[in-house]
């Protein structure tokens, strides 16, 4: 069973990336309107993403018991580690997205919210309340995307890949609790 505390850090840890990249997006210049507007269809999709996995993770968890237990652990773990190494690769930076119309809108927020769609899968194994982790999740990823954009419109670039590296090392270290 998750506790509290642990959920909120699994929360932030995913709204890193969402914070990160939207540090970028903010310094290339965002209105009032589009920060709302972000910030509001990445909550969206980090309540709906970590559902979907959920089912699949209850499923697999009804059907293989304690593995499948582990295999989420392992699968935190790796997302975390894989977050980390993206920080420290030098030379290698990910796209960033520029919000233009509607299908760039949907794809960050998807970009975004992949990693929810996989910490779903690892809920639906655990013992945890579904309306609590995906509405925490949800809104914690939309707070953190209003304050990355915010932030990016006064804050140099710096912060972007400190804010993932701590994300990877919060998600990694929630996946290795979850072994024991």
């Amino acid at each position: 069973m998750l506790s509290l505390a642990t959920l909120l850090a699994l929360a932030v840890a995913l709204g890193s990336d969402a914070f990160s990249l939207c540090v970028g997006i903010g310094m290339a210049g965002v209105t009032r309107r589009q920060i709302m507007i972000v910030s509001l269809t990445v909550l969206i999709f980090h309540i709906f993403m970590p559902l979907l996995g959920w089912y699949a993770g209850g499923y697999l968890g009804s059907k293989m018991g304690r593995a499948a237990s582990i295999a989420g652990a392992a699968l935190l773990v790796y997302l975390g580690l894989k977050m980390i190494w993206d920080v420290l690769r030098p030379g290698e930076d990910e796209p960033k997205f520029i919000i233009t119309n509607t299908g760039g809108l949907l794809l960050l927020s998807a970009s975004v919210s992949l990693d929810a769609l996989s910490v779903g899968f690892t809920l639906g194994t655990q013992q945890v309340s579904l309306a609590l982790a995906a509405g925490m999740i949800g809104l914690v990823a939309g707070g953190m995307t209003f304050a990355g954009l915010t932030l990016g419109r006064t804050v140099g670039d710096w912060i972007g890949n400190k804010g993932e590296l701590i994300g990877g090392i919060i998600l990694a270290g929630i996946g290795i609790k979850l072994f024991f």
